[in-house]
């Protein structure tokens, strides 16, 4: 297990010492208004110390649970170390869900406050407040449209500041008394899983789980005070919270917020992070966005572009990973790199980028070589909530597409009879909130966690590798493999390709949903002046299907080259009518598909593809911005797609 330093087993703890040993040096920084603003250790510290103060004012106790929503400020990542200064629990949530999923997490763990960013966030407790019994009191930070509200249990997050900085008696001691209560033991934080199978579970982590697995991963890729990180992603996902609070006060190193959703990608551009973290569907929307532009681009430039891409493609891994490379290709390589690679690192953000980590879901091995082909130093880690995220890692010298790395210190894996993925760690959760029964079936009385994942350890590279969900692998009738996400991830790695989900267990054949990615899609529609007025007329267009098509033979044929998986090509799909969307609960918050509702939601779609339907006509209930319910009517086409014999080995060569 990893060896924590027992005198900085908390986060207060770790703030001291960040404030003692990098008080000057930047901590948080935010663009708003288009400038950008940083505070030090030092500064964020005394802010974070005056909302604790502000926070006991307002009635707050130890154990309470403080709700956090709202998109990555710097004061709401102060709003979550404020409360575990004073021995309560921030619980953060996603900012996009609708009023009914907050509810259900604010009555769960029984929420007493919430601090939220902005009057969307406000509206949306309000509308549930009613039916939250144990809700008291809301901060909000923006007050924008918020004026002519009725402030009797809200309060502008200044105000409360403000309250605890200018009482530094009485609130002073009560602070330094609660610091002092704090341990390794003391719950750091509820966070709540995406949901993939049911209901969200809350999982409570401790301070040493969160610190010791912060420390581990910080070790095993050299984190430094120096490093600069962008925080962009979901608050309430745990990999946010262990890169933006447990990594970066672990290393000391400075969090960047960008200023909103829209101004992301040049806001990344102009903080130039060195450590970067996407999901599986950034990488996917990124490549996209390239694809787009290249097509946009006059044909000289095309030209260029594959031209160069083609060499990277077979050197530039290699140079990548210090292997030997001839005078002429690294010559060839360099060129590229004046006019392609380097280019397109600056226009994603990344040229400064030492690191870049995927985790989340698996990521395709072509868009995998593609990133790295470039020069981006892109790894694959694994872990889950109850992990605190890390459980293996690759190195830089040992990095696979197809495996997702060595367990780090602190951590022991094993796989079970079933082929679940097992292990021990320092980051293990203490328990499901309210839930013994879960907590049980999921970690055993010595400390063993079931991931849920099947996979097993590669023997050439001693690495972990992830087949699919343990529930999700299957058989088809002929008896062969169905690992249905190893599919999706092929298909989604083509940029017209949003969404991919695959039906065949106990099936004599695979077919498949599929969702055509608008952006893409659209810009090739517009390039050859074809006109469309939704989503739903793009996706049903002849020409669009075609293409898709074209799409899903080229994963046949490569799967045909795979004795393991030769048996999962799809014989037959459909292009949905609408996206899959989270607020329908067809799609986690971190867009992981949940298979089962899905299945069940859409049994009309699914059974007509497997009866030998040529057309199928549905009506699907929707859910608009504003939360209200609609439905949409559509007669979907049922394409046939050719499958390919298993090749041998010789053939496939």
């Amino acid at each position: 297990m990893v060896d924590i330093d027992t005198s900085l087993d908390t986060v207060p703890k770790i703030l001291e010492r960040n404030v003692r040993k990098f008080g000057n040096s930047p901590a948080y920084r935010e663009k708003e208004y288009g400038i950008w603003q940083t505070w030090t250790w030092a500064q964020a510290n005394q802010e974070i110390m005056n909302l604790s103060k502000g926070l006991i004012s307002l009635g707050v106790k130890e154990g309470d649970h403080v709700a956090v929503i709202g998109r990555n400020r710097p004061y709401l990542y102060w709003s979550m170390v404020a409360a575990q200064h004073i021995g309560a629990v921030p619980v953060p949530l996603y900012q996009d869900a609708v009023a009914e999923e907050m509810e259900y997490i604010l009555t769960h763990c029984s929420a007493k406050y919430a601090i939220v960013g902005d009057q969307e966030q406000v509206d949306k407790i309000q509308e549930i407040k009613h039916r939250v019994e144990d809700l008291k009191e809301i901060v909000f930070v923006d007050p924008k449209g918020l004026r002519k509200y009725e402030k009797k249990n809200l309060h502008q997050f200044n105000d409360v500041l403000v309250k605890g900085k200018t009482d530094e008696g009485k609130l002073q001691s009560e602070l330094e008394k609660r610091v002092a209560n704090i341990n390794g033991d003391t719950t750091c934080v509820l966070l709540y899983t995406s949901g993939t199978t049911g209901k969200s579970k809350g999982v409570v982590q401790t301070h040493k789980a969160i610190l010791g697995a912060s420390q581990s991963a910080n070790e095993f890729d050299k984190w430094t005070a120096n490093d600069h990180i962008v925080c962009y992603l979901p608050m309430a996902w745990v990999g946010d919270f262990m890169i933006s609070v447990g990594q970066v006060m672990c290393a000391g190193a400075c969090l960047n917020c960008p200023e909103g959703a829209d101004t992301t990608q040049m806001d990344i551009r102009e903080m130039g992070p060195s450590v970067f973290f996407g999901p599986p569907p950034l990488w996917e929307r990124l490549k996209t966005s390239v694809n787009i532009r290249i097509e946009d681009a006059s044909v000289i430039k095309r030209r260029a572009f594959h031209y160069f891409m083609n060499h990277a493609e077979k050197v530039g891994r290699k140079i990548l990973e210090k292997e030997s490379v001839g005078v002429f290709d690294r010559l060839k390589y360099s060129i590229g790199e004046f006019v392609i690679y380097g280019p397109l690192k600056n226009m994603l953000g990344l040229t400064k980028v030492r690191i870049a980590y995927t985790a989340g879901e698996a990521i395709s091995s072509e868009l995998f070589d593609f990133y790295r082909s470039i020069g981006i130093n892109l790894k694959q880690l694994y872990g889950q909530t109850e992990a605190c995220v890390f459980l293996t890692m690759q190195g830089d010298d040992e990095v696979n597409s197809d495996t997702v790395g060595k367990p780090i210190k602190g951590v022991e894996l094993k796989i079970g009879k079933s082929g679940e993925v097992l292990y021990r760690s320092v980051g293990a959760f203490k328990e499901y909130y309210k839930n013994p029964k879960a907590t049980t079936e999921t970690k055993d009385k010595e400390g063993w966690v079931a991931t849920g994942d099947a996979g097993y350890i590669d023997e050439s590279s001693g690495q972990l590798r992830i087949i699919d969900r343990a529930k999700d692998v299957g058989k088809t009738k002929s008896g062969a493999m169905f690992a249905p996400k190893f599919v999706e991830n092929k298909l989604k790695f083509f940029p017209n390709v949003l969404e991919a989900v695959l039906f065949g267990a106990g099936q004599d054949k695979c077919v498949a949903f599929l969702n055509i990615d608008l952006e893409a899609v659209g810009n090739w529609a517009e390039r050859n002046n074809i006109n469309y007025a939704s989503y739903q007329e793009l996706a049903s267009n002849i020409q669009v299907t075609e293409i898709m098509k074209s799409h899903v033979e080229e994963v046949n044929k490569a799967l045909a080259k795979d004795s393991a998986m030769s048996g999962c090509q799809v014989s037959r799909f459909l292009i949905l009518h609408k996206e899959l969307d989270p607020d329908d609960g067809e799609i986690t918050r971190t867009r992981k598909v949940r298979r089962g509702f899905v299945s069940d939601k859409y049994k009309d779609l699914v059974g007509a593809l497997f009866d030998g339907s040529k057309k199928v006509s549905t009506k699907t209930e929707v859910t608009y911005e504003d939360g209200k319910k609609g439905y949409l009517e559509a007669t979907l086409n049922i394409v046939d797609v050719q499958t390919f014999v298993l090749q041998s080995k010789s053939e496939a060569a």
